[in-house]
């Protein structure tokens, strides 16, 4: 059995004012995404510049916050949204919904593409590897705060959380970490190392997210207060996450047959063109 390092939620505590571990997980995920967007945008023909980058992690980073927060307390702790709507704000006590924030950065992509007149799809396809290295960060700060932690073990890695009761848990925390941050974010960066069709990059996001979120939800313990939606074994976050996959796998087999049209068109416009006379 592991031992929970048991760190202070609080990093920084300056009286009336406290820095928590959890937020500094988003800046660091959000200055992860700024480094690496910047480091693409110097590659040649790029068609990104720095200006372009900040303005999209901006936009991200706010779209992410509200639609996360939002999303957790409709999908997760509406009771207590209803009961008092300012709970909305208390984001430092944790409750952030990936499904949520997703939705949300899609409306801050949006508005960046409306300023740029680029296209979603070139967008997100620019986007998504460097989401995973936040999520990475986020689960940590999970880990951190001793939140979300997976269902009881007797497994070497079970742990035991200061709020999860007496017996060893799964790490679940860092389970999400490892495949959906940092497992997730070398398959896309390597994946998008080379030229692929447009949408692909963003189908395969939602698919590896979508899969090993699935996944780990066998080993995550279900929210106290919804418990298993059906069947004793299907959760709220499996419940969200596969039409993730379903999407994401439409997205690519749309992608790449839109690119094997436009191969054949352009295969049969040079066969067809006359020589000039």
């Amino acid at each position: 059995m592991l031992t929970y390092p048991d760190i202070n939620p609080v990093a920084l505590d300056l009286g009336p004012l406290k820095i928590h571990w959890y937020g500094l997980m988003y800046l660091f995920g959000f200055a992860m995404a700024w480094a690496l967007g910047n480091h693409r945008a110097k590659q040649p023909n790029s068609g990104w510049n720095g200006e372009q980058v900040s303005d999209l992690i901006f936009f991200c980073a706010v779209g992410l916050i509200l639609g996360a927060r939002m999303g957790y307390m409709l999908f997760y702790d509406f009771s207590v949204l209803a009961d008092n709507p300012l709970n909305i704000f208390r984001i430092w006590e944790g409750g952030m919904s990936f499904h949520g924030g997703a939705i949300g950065v899609m409306v801050g992509v949006l508005y960046f593409c409306r300023k740029y007149h680029k296209h979603f799809f070139n967008v997100t396809d620019y986007l998504v590897p460097l989401a995973p290295l936040g999520i990475f960060a986020g689960r940590t700060g999970n880990f951190i705060n001793g939140e979300l932690w997976g269902r009881v073990t007797d497994s070497p890695l079970g742990m035991i959380f200061p709020t999860g009761g007496p017996l060893p848990r799964h790490p679940s925390q860092l389970y999400e970490g490892i495949l959906e941050g940092l497992v997730l974010f070398a398959i896309l960066w390597v994946y998008t190392k080379k030229p692929r069709p447009m949408a692909a990059a963003s189908g395969l996001f939602l698919v590896g997210y979508g899969s090993f979120r699935f996944s780990i939800e066998f080993f995550r313990q279900p929210d106290a207060h919804l418990g298993f939606i059906a069947f004793d074994w299907l959760t709220m976050g499996m419940l969200l996450s596969a039409p993730m996959v379903a999407a994401g796998l439409a997205l690519m087999g749309w992608a790449y047959w839109r690119a094997g049209k436009q191969t054949e068109a352009a295969a049969t416009s040079a066969r067809t063109k006359k020589p000039p006379r």
